[in-house]
């Protein structure tokens, strides 16, 4: 290696780790923000954090550090493939910012950190009108990183996804979705109107928080979280956070009438941090842990929930502790009726409780309204407007107020095109599902509950590469072929086409 490329890489390594302990505290800040900061401290506390955040940034301004994270672009071909990786990334992150000062990034921090304590309040009054002004600022901000870059898109939308999903088109996007709207609706039409009918009158009993904390702690047990480098607490819209190597931490919410949200939910966030916890630890060691795409991180997540949490065989496996942690709720329900019950298709109102096969309308409700922001055609004082109306005509269901509406999603208080990562990661999965059931006895793993070997398939093929590659290339190195849409329509069309007896 040439010296001039090995001394900018001990600088950049140097560097990212004074940054790296910024973001770490900014993190548990966050945590603590959205955890058990109280109401009226909320706002401090993000106020710290976006300082924290600011100096991380300040650090990566720097025109030393510039220098020397192009040096090694340019002279990536004498880098291990780690390292590699590592220069490919800043060179995206530089084109990324190159023109954001760190005054303008702060400024931004600010007001998402605005945005969340405003929308927390308005979702607990359920009053939109309490939000509006900051979302109004959360558009206006979109817009600005977009006329900050170089080389921008004529399609706002499209160069907000690159942060997300690298690699896709709002072309491919629309497409792919657009696909699903083609074969799904005219089925939930029939699935509708099928006369199988499926008892879910069990689920909304009651039960107490005490036993859904035990419930939580068994999945995780289950799939192979590990407490030693992990924790779990509760907050109003659940999430994970990677904070750092050995220190992944998820949270729940619990519904005193819904157990099985809570179920999913930690299955779900557990997921997520399976792949923090599993991908190998030279990401770390070379900076480059940041490089999944959230496709990629959400796949993983509904992969678990989905794929494996609603299948028959993890039923099976779970059904003896259901009925022993709520043995109230359970005391007259069969095997065959909670899986039923997980899975049955009923279109509503709240994206993170929706169903597996009407969730991808969920997420094409929210990409029609973002774009409709960004480019105008929405005015942000008639979003909720356009939100209900949205739900009444692809779902049947209408929202009475906007906290069951608008103000469900944590999501808009930071940017824009993120829910699009939902919809593919289901759409991820399926590919490399067929393929891993091709490789294992999976039914067989998952009644025994064999996730060791589950979770190891997962950390080689689906974890081990995908913070150095982008989606399409992640995937055709899983599958051994190009990404469709297809294996997840499939998936769908067997599954409840069977279930509903159609």
């Amino acid at each position: 290696m040439r010296e001039d490329i090995q001394k900018a890489l001990d600088f950049v390594n140097q560097t990212l780790d004074k940054a790296e302990k910024y973001e770490h505290a900014a993190r548990v800040l966050n945590y603590d923000q959205e955890t058990i900061c109280p109401e009226k401290g909320r706002l401090e506390q993000g106020e710290v954090g976006a300082m924290l955040s600011n100096q991380a940034f300040k650090l990566t301004k720097q025109p030393e550090f510039i220098e020397a994270a192009e040096t090694l672009y340019e002279g990536r071909d004498e880098l291990g493939e780690w390292d590699q990786a590592l220069a490919d990334q800043l060179h995206r992150s530089y084109e990324r910012t190159k023109n954001v000062s760190p005054e303008k990034q702060h400024e931004w921090s600010l007001s998402y950190n605005e945005a969340f304590v405003k929308w927390l309040e308005a979702k607990q009054k359920k009053d939109y009108s309490v939000f509006e002004p900051s979302l109004e600022k959360v558009v206006g901000i979109a817009r600005e990183q977009v006329s900050l870059l170089d080389n921008p898109l004529p399609d706002t939308y499209a160069n907000l996804l690159a942060d997300y999903e690298r690699g896709v088109s709002s072309e491919e996007l629309n497409e792919w979705f657009g696909a699903y709207k083609e074969r799904m609706i005219p089925l939930l039409k029939k699935i509708m109107a099928s006369p199988k009918k499926i008892r879910t009158d069990f689920l909304a009993r009651p039960v107490k928080d005490y036993q859904q904390a035990e419930m939580a702690r068994y999945l995780l047990e289950v799939i192979g979280y590990d407490f030693e480098r992990g924790a779990f607490t509760t907050t109003e819209h659940p999430f994970t956070d990677g904070i750092g190597q050995n220190d992944v931490r998820i949270t729940t919410k619990y519904k005193h009438d819904n157990f099985s949200s809570n179920m999913f939910t930690v299955i779900h966030e557990g997921g997520h941090a399976l792949f923090e916890m599993l991908q190998p630890r030279e990401n770390y060691a070379h900076h480059i842990n940041g490089g999944k795409t959230m496709g990629m991180h959400e796949s993983v997540s509904r992969f678990y929930e989905n794929r494996i949490g609603r299948s028959k065989e993890f039923v099976h496996l779970i059904y003896p502790k259901v009925c022993e942690i709520f043995p109230d709720a359970m005391s007259d329900v069969s095997e065959q009726e909670l899986y039923e019950a997980l899975n049955v298709v009923q279109p509503s109102l709240i994206r993170t409780e929706a169903d597996e096969f009407t969730y991808p309308l969920h997420i094409i409700i929210r990409i029609e309204i973002e774009q409709g922001m960004l480019d105008g055609s929405i005015p942000i004082d008639k979003a909720d407007q356009v939100w209900a109306d949205k739900y009444e005509e692809y779902l049947g269901v209408r929202p009475e107020n906007p906290a069951e509406g608008i103000l469900q999603d944590v999501h808009w208080t930071f940017g824009f095109a993120y829910f699009p990562t939902y919809g593919l990661g289901n759409m991820y999965n399926a590919m490399y599902y067929n393929r891993l059931k091709e490789e294992i006895d999976l039914p067989a793993a998952i009644s025994s509950g064999d996730f060791k070997t589950i979770d190891g398939w997962m950390a080689e093929h689906v974890f081990k590469k995908a913070d150095r590659m982008d989606m399409k290339s992640w995937i055709r190195d899983i599958c051994g072929r190009d990404f469709t849409p297809n294996d997840f329509l499939d998936y769908l069309e067997e599954k409840y086409s069977a279930l509903y007896e159609l």
